[in-house]
């Protein structure tokens, strides 16, 4: 196994790891709901009366941080993404992921940040799955196919 040492970048994942677990606790104190990414888009889809402006602006924020981020860091800090893939191949990972978040009830931030975090064995069984899914996948990808 290589690892790629220019994009290895193990304190900006410990920093945004330590972000995402914050937001997660905020979120989950300030509106006693938990953060999970999918639940908030799906609620999107057929939304409630008086329940979309929240979900609109947390979607926004997600969208917009990464620009604000843009504005304000170092250039030198800041990396694009590698994305070794074409653009068929992201769109059916993505409606993958979104047919697995429907499947598991949920997406691994609510599972695997705000499910564990409450010690839930239903957020462990669906890490464990998820993590292994992804795994395997990457194993098949680059070793058998």
């Amino acid at each position: 196994m290589m690892i790629d040492w220019n994009h290895f970048t193990p304190w900006a994942s410990a920093w945004g790891g330590i972000v995402l677990g914050l937001a997660s606790a905020l979120f989950i104190l300030i509106n006693g709901r938990v953060l999970g990414i999918s639940g908030i888009l799906g609620g999107l889809l057929r939304p409630k009366p008086g329940d979309a402006a929240w979900r609109v602006a947390f979607v926004l924020g997600l969208m917009t941080a990464p620009l604000v981020l843009a504005m304000v860091a170092p250039p030198e800090l800041l990396t694009p993404p590698r994305i070794e893939a074409g653009y068929l191949t992201v769109l059916a990972a993505g409606l993958l992921v979104g047919y697995g978040t429907r499947l598991g009830s949920g997406c691994t931030s609510g599972h695997g940040v705000c499910g564990l975090s409450r010690l839930s064995p239903r957020s462990l069984v669906a890490t464990l799955s998820f993590m292994t899914a992804g795994f395997a996948t990457v194993y098949l990808i680059r070793h058998l196919l």
